[in-house]
């Protein structure tokens, strides 16, 4: 008899993600920024970029959006000031401080490579190999264009 209250706790265990409320904030952040991605691609662009539904970089950042989701709900649910909320918003600090900072000059390095390669010769070993990614990070304006949408 005991052997199946453990095996009832321990599936019932597994369905408790679906109850944990700072989780599927996160997650669902993350999807409402992938599809608007989508959408403020194909107003720019005239044509529907799937891609963008799970491509990173461009506006609104899915990275900013999941960890702040995470954070606040976090502190509705356990409280502002314990450590958990203090463990998330340092997280959320450091994502978006890596979008701002490293991502994005790691993409303007991208477009600089991109550029020499562009320009070599066409015999050149590395004159047929696939562009870097650009788009990584975001810039300061863009950042400041989100924060105006909230």
């Amino acid at each position: 008899m005991e052997e199946s209250t453990d095996t009832t706790t321990s599936s019932s265990h597994y369905f408790s993600i679906f109850t944990n409320y700072p989780l599927i904030s996160a997650v669902t952040a993350f999807t409402i920024a992938q599809f608007i991605k989508l959408f403020t691609s194909w107003y720019r662009e005239r044509r529907w970029d799937l891609k963008q539904l799970i491509g990173s970089g461009g506006m609104p950042s899915s990275h900013s959006a999941t960890v702040t989701a995470l954070a606040v709900a976090i502190g509705l649910q356990e409280g502002f000031g314990g450590s958990h909320f203090a463990i998330a918003l340092i997280l959320a600090s450091v994502v978006m401080y890596d979008a701002t900072g490293v991502r994005l000059h790691a993409g303007r390095q991208a477009e600089v490579l991109n550029q020499i390669v562009y320009e070599l010769p066409a015999e050149h070993p590395l004159s047929e190999s696939r562009p870097l990614r650009e788009l990584l990070g975001h810039t300061p304006p863009q950042e400041k264009q989100e924060m105006r949408h909230l």
